[in-house]
């Protein structure tokens, strides 16, 4: 079982002068159910290499045993720090596709053509797909094969307006994750703000915020199990 999990690159947050990056615990929580799964798992990113990680991710009110667990991990560091650059990635290798969420994707990976490109062969081949917090954001350009946006008609959720209130960032952020869904035709709905929230729409997974990542991977899992036993 062959996992690949899509990080950003971006590491600006906007015209703040301060850093961004992925999420620490959108990584960590959802790379150890895919690891105790017995999964092998590949970590790209537009530019390859290191991923820059949001500061705030791994302050002490935003760390949990899952994100200690990982940056003691030297296997987990080492495989961070040598993601494979998108643009090398065949989606056909893999059997499921998972992107963590931060801030950093609004500006690169839902720009990405390597990205939008890889979603859309994803979805063509029915390869299941999980995307968590901000990371639906990222699904802004992508097109289903009809040539409609892929979440038109389709039930998501992502990180939500009044989430995205609370961290103040709204009037920094290029585009809001709830208004590009509801936009592109994608029937969004939310659970309480901070508490874990997935929704499924055939290989369609997503995930409302960092507490749901974990359970986004958990759906990636069976959503694979019942490909395979089709």
């Amino acid at each position: 079982m062959n996992i690949l999990m899509v990080l950003t690159s971006h590491d600006t947050l906007g015209n703040t002068g301060k850093k961004t990056g992925f999420w620490l615990e959108e990584l960590a929580a959802p790379y150890y159910v895919f690891r105790e799964a017995g999964a092998t798992i590949t970590l790209a990113s537009p530019k390859g290499g290191q991923p820059p990680l949001d500061p705030k991710s791994n302050a002490p009110d935003f760390q949990t045993d899952e994100t200690r667990r990982f940056e003691a991990d030297a296997e987990a560091t080492a495989a961070l720090a040598a993601t494979v650059k998108l643009s090398d990635v065949s989606v056909s290798d893999y059997d499921a596709v998972f992107y963590p969420g931060g801030h950093g994707p609004l500006w690169d990976l839902a720009e990405d053509s390597q990205s939008i490109a890889l979603i859309e062969k994803a979805h063509a081949e029915g390869t299941p797909l999980a995307l968590v917090c901000h990371a639906p954001g990222v699904l802004r350009h992508v097109k289903g094969a009809d040539g409609k946006p892929l979440v038109a008609g389709r039930t998501v959720t992502g990180f939500a307006n009044s989430e995205e209130a609370a961290v103040g960032l709204t009037d920094i952020v290029p585009f809001l994750v709830e208004d590009v869904l509801k936009q592109n035709g994608g029937v969004y709905s939310a659970g309480p703000d901070w508490g874990v929230y997935v929704v499924e729409d055939g290989h369609l997974i997503t995930g409302q915020n960092p507490a749901s990542s974990a359970e986004a991977a958990r759906r990636l899992l069976q959503a694979l199990a019942a490909r395979k036993a089709a």
